[in-house]
């Protein structure tokens, strides 16, 4: 049955325009960024086959030009069109966050970081410096491969953070497998990096875990 003969109310572009974008699963939204299906399937099936294929959305989201195009369905124009989507979510988040306090504007700090560092398939360490009014100064991608206290040196993160005279910092790494709790490792050198820091009145507001799912926050969980 094609999409246009379904109630209206469950059409997944009618059910947005109503409920809101949360409302939607990840196959109807992903059947709107379509907005066609193939020969015998509508855009919600195809958005099915498609989830199945890749796993997740997020893996879908995150696949290279090659893979993507094999996908029955999806090809260059597609996967210009998902790049150009992301690039803008990206930049979106950028300016909510640079028009006041990270803290007073933490989903969109967690969205930003989350589309920063959720793709990579191996462990990036990086840093979002903030001057002494907690606005953004940058975001620095610093370390990359397995996070632990042997593989991150201090001196150069807090080196990076007063060439660009941050006075606070948010520190954030993913971890590829999508589980975001913390390893022995993260907390450690959290707390060796909070030592380092301290010794040059720089704040360390707090470090996000970047997985599948919402960041983990060190912050929230006590352990900052």
């Amino acid at each position: 049955m094609a999409i246009t003969d379904w109630a209206e109310a469950e059409r997944p572009r009618e059910k947005l325009l109503q409920r809101g974008a949360k409302a939607l699963t990840d196959a109807e939204l992903l059947a709107i960024f379509l907005r066609t299906g193939v020969k015998g399937k509508s855009a919600v099936d195809l958005a099915h086959d498609l989830l199945q294929e890749f796993g997740s959305l997020q893996a879908l989201l995150g696949a290279d030009q090659i893979h993507f195009c094999q996908s029955h369905g999806l090809g260059k124009a597609k996967y210009a069109q998902l790049q150009a989507v992301l690039e803008m979510a990206k930049r979106h988040f950028v300016e909510i966050i640079n028009r006041g306090d990270v803290l007073q504007c933490s989903e969109a700090t967690r969205a930003y970081l989350s589309a920063q560092l959720r793709s990579y398939d191996y462990e990036v360490f990086a840093c979002l410096f903030l001057d002494s009014q907690h606005r953004m100064i940058r975001l620095q991608e610093l370390f990359r491969g397995s996070i632990n206290a042997s593989s991150i040196y201090p001196r150069e993160v807090v080196k990076q953070a007063l060439a660009c005279n941050a006075a606070a910092v948010i520190l954030a790494h993913n971890h590829p497998s999508g589980v975001n709790l913390p390893s022995e490792a993260d907390q450690r050198i959290t707390e060796k990096l909070q030592q380092a820091f301290a010794l040059f009145d720089i704040q360390v507001l707090d470090h996000f875990i970047i997985g599948d799912k919402c960041p983990y926050s060190f912050a929230e969980h006590g352990l900052i």
